[in-house]
């Protein structure tokens, strides 16, 4: 069967483009794989038909009729795995981008998502305001440590991979901050990644499936 994807019906305009069914939907885009979504709301997410899928209650869920899988980046890992695009054919290469999408999520998203935490969904808090200048600072320290690793290279290892489109989404997340812009050869990695045709497809079917607004309850 055609694998299919969950997605969002509707999300605040400030989030679109950041859900994580783009990362599937990249994917299926760079290898030219056919896909589906479905498209749910938040009372199914949390729902316990979809939490058989995704316990979390989480976007996006993948299912093809063999493999049933949650988490955006082990999504993306197995699509890159059905099609040639997204790893090198060599066993070393295909390692070192499978090394990359875990280094986007594990030592760069979490910091990213703390500014999210203190700016967006607990700005409201006594202690977001005095612990941002911590936040900034750790985010900082990591992009040095990622720009230092990238340097003059269009991608991290060779050509774009899957370990580039985690990194690539994960650092998106940091657009509105400016703190991309102390690290220039970044800030032209994100923005080589955005470029490429097979995002702006992804990104082009992720905004086409939001409703105005969203059900009542």
């Amino acid at each position: 069967m055609t694998p299919i994807i969950t997605a969002f019906e509707w999300v605040p305009e400030f989030a679109r483009s950041y859900v994580r069914d783009m990362r599937a939907r990249w994917a299926f885009e760079e290898t030219g794989q056919p896909y589906t979504v479905d498209v749910i709301d938040f009372e199914t997410v949390k729902g316990p038909a979809h939490r058989r899928l995704q316990p979390f209650g989480q976007i996006p869920t993948y299912r093809d009729g063999t493999v049933d899988i949650f988490e955006s980046g082990a999504i993306a890992l197995h699509i890159a795995r059905q099609a040639p695009g997204l790893l090198p054919a060599d066993p070393a290469g295909q390692a070192r981008a499978e090394q990359w999408v875990i280094a986007a999520l594990n030592s760069v998203e979490p910091c990213v998502m703390q500014l999210a935490v203190v700016d967006i969904f607990e700005a409201d808090r006594p202690w977001s305001a005095a612990r941002r200048p911590t936040v900034v600072e750790d985010i900082r320290a990591r992009l040095a440590d990622l720009s230092t690793a990238l340097g003059d290279k269009p991608w991290l290892d060779g050509d774009f991979s899957v370990g580039d489109l985690i990194m690539v989404s994960v650092l998106r997340g940091l657009h509105d901050s400016g703190l991309l812009d102390e690290f220039p050869n970044l800030a032209a990695y994100v923005a080589r990644g955005e470029a490429r045709p097979a995002y702006q497809r992804a990104l082009a079917a992720h905004l086409a499936d939001f409703r105005a607004e969203p059900i009542a309850a």
